[in-house]
């Protein structure tokens, strides 16, 4: 089974797939923007919190630094081209919500509008900053999470196969596809 030939590469970002989300930001005058980040994860369990990386020179870096606000919106695969819109072009001369017909919904802490179309949000405030070279890493404590109605089962779980989310890699966007084990099934007794 392991006989496979291997070929070394340079150090690289290599790891895929990784969930693709439109992250929502305000400045402290309530300008908001939208930037797609593919560099996201979860980070700690209690309290719960995940991680943004953004480089420096990206218009929303400063409008998080600032307002130590953020919203993660995870995209369905209706979303993909505004997905796309949104991580190649500037906030800075554009309004992304108008360009993208996308709505903007209120979060429960305030300040950082959710993305209405997106089946999960999750509000976060930011709990660090780490600068990491190329990108600073923001540590966002989360503080909300809105689930869409439609995509919760009858046993009150967040039914992801419904939802069609988005994952990114080597510069694609793909469909989440079926699920092919859970967490521990290796293991359960039959």
């Amino acid at each position: 089974m392991a006989n496979q030939n291997k070929v070394l590469w340079k150090p690289g970002t290599i790891l895929a797939p990784v969930p693709v989300v439109m992250v929502t930001c305000s400045d402290l005058n309530g300008h908001d923007n939208i930037i797609t980040v593919a560099w996201v994860g979860t980070v700690n369990s209690e309290p719960p919190m995940l991680s943004i990386s953004i480089r420096r020179e990206r218009y929303s870096f400063d409008l998080i630094s600032n307002s130590k606000k953020f919203v993660v919106n995870i995209p369905d695969k209706t979303l993909v081209k505004a997905t796309d819109i949104c991580g190649v072009i500037s906030g800075k001369n554009e309004d992304k919500f108008h360009l993208t017909g996308l709505s903007k919904g209120k979060s429960s802490s305030g300040g950082v509008p959710i993305i209405l179309e997106c089946p999960i949000n999750i509000e976060c405030d930011v709990h660090s900053e780490i600068d990491l070279g190329s990108h600073v890493m923001f540590i966002g404590k989360i503080t909300g999470v809105q689930i869409s109605e439609k995509y919760i089962d009858e046993s009150n779980k967040f039914n992801i196969q419904k939802a069609q989310l988005l994952g990114f890699a080597h510069g694609s966007y793909y469909q989440l596809g079926k699920e092919v084990g859970s967490f521990g099934f290796s293991v359960k007794k039959r």
